[in-house]
């Protein structure tokens, strides 16, 4: 018993850490440097670089019906960010919180890039295992890890397209 325990464990942390690595990829797409690209059905978000290249990272998106595609861009950056759930959100569930302060419960993560198109948003997660899925109110979920390399990355004014 104690040895499958281990077993799991150390897969966890081997499929965690595979999913916190950033990917270096070829880009193909005439996006400018600093362009934020996220494929939703793909799961992927790419930071375009210089020379025909991306980052890729993966990311949660938002559950069937909670999906928006087009362009946008980051209207502003907060490292540490409270979250306050939107009216649907509490509609949907009362018992929400009005505001929850940074921390471990945030379901923003350490940081969070804010976007021009409704309240939506790239931040990281108190739930990693949500990475790779359809799960959020329409946001796209980082890694903690990945949000505060990006949060390095990118700027204000950051043009963001999202496809299908």
């Amino acid at each position: 018993m104690k040895t499958s325990l281990l077993l799991a464990a150390a897969l966890a942390c081997l499929t965690s850490a595979a999913q916190a690595a950033s990917t270096k990829v070829e880009w193909l797409g005439d996006e400018k440097p600093g362009t934020i690209v996220i494929s939703t059905s793909e799961r992927k978000l790419h930071l375009v670089q210089e020379g025909g290249t991306a980052i890729q990272y993966p990311i949660a998106v938002g559950r069937e019906g909670a999906q928006w595609k087009g362009k946008t861009y980051i209207t502003h950056m907060r490292w540490k960010p409270e979250w306050r759930p939107t009216p649907r959100m509490r509609r949907e569930n009362p018992k929400l919180p009005e505001v929850v302060r940074p921390g471990p419960r945030n379901p923003l993560g350490v940081a969070a890039l804010y976007l021009a198109q409704d309240l939506l948003r790239i931040h990281g997660t108190n739930e990693p295992r949500s990475i790779g899925k359809a799960a959020s109110s329409g946001c796209f979920r980082m890694l903690n890890e990945d949000v505060s390399e990006l949060y390095d990355l990118v700027e204000p004014k950051a043009v963001v397209i999202v496809t299908d």
